[in-house]
């Protein structure tokens, strides 16, 4: 259940099948974390986005005409800062790899179930990547060439990060930042994720021995 005054996850499904956009929309509407908008090309998300803040934007590969790279660009020259989740029945490696390099935090395919896509969101929201979403194989694109890069914390992960040092669980959390406590698991997944851990005990050492300077 979602912290009284919790700010929901406002969303923008962008899908040129009317159907499919209008039925996962309604039924992610029904969540109490989440705004869904909806539209079917990326003119009409373009347009929405100059005149509305999301969070986050869930995007088809296959617009007809159009394809969900040619977004990323216009998007940012737009100003847009939120995050990307593209939401597809299929693409390519060549193309997941495209938009992973452009940016995205993710490729969900259309298979998954709702209930998963909701919790990808979570993470996504959080300021998690869904690597497990992600065409087989395409998680370690270019590691081989490049080192890795220390982790960074945006700042909900690192307000959630000292409740967690603190000791609180995660429903008092929830109340002390005014969100439902599914996204403060989600975020807790997102810390897990980018430290290589697995429980809070992990999270707390590998923060105190690694992270300090970020919190």
């Amino acid at each position: 259940m979602m912290a009284e005054h919790a700010k929901p996850i406002r969303a923008l499904l962008v899908d040129d099948h009317a159907l499919f956009r209008e039925s996962v929309a309604v039924l992610l509407g029904g969540e109490p974390d989440f705004e869904i908008e909806h539209c079917g090309s990326i003119r009409e998300a373009l347009d929405l986005l100059a005149g509305r803040q999301f969070d986050m934007v869930l995007l088809d590969h296959d617009l007809g005409a159009e394809r969900a790279s040619h977004f990323l660009p216009a998007a940012r020259q737009a100003g847009f800062e939120g995050r990307v989740l593209v939401v597809t029945a299929w693409v390519s490696d060549t193309e997941a790899r495209r938009l992973l390099r452009q940016g995205v935090a993710g490729i969900f395919l259309k298979h998954g179930s709702l209930n998963d896509l909701a919790a990808s969101m979570r993470s996504v929201a959080a300021g998690g990547e869904i690597p497990e979403r992600t065409p087989a194989g395409l998680q370690d694109c270019g590691s081989e060439s490049q080192p890795p890069v220390p982790a960074t914390f945006n700042d909900r992960q690192r307000k959630v990060l000292r409740f967690v040092l603190e000791g609180l669980s995660n429903k008092e959390i929830a109340w002390r930042l005014q969100i439902s406590e599914s996204y403060v698991k989600a975020i807790l997944q997102s810390l897990f994720q980018k430290t290589g851990v697995r429980t809070r005990g992990q999270l707390v050492r590998v923060v105190f021995e690694q992270y300090e300077d970020q919190l």
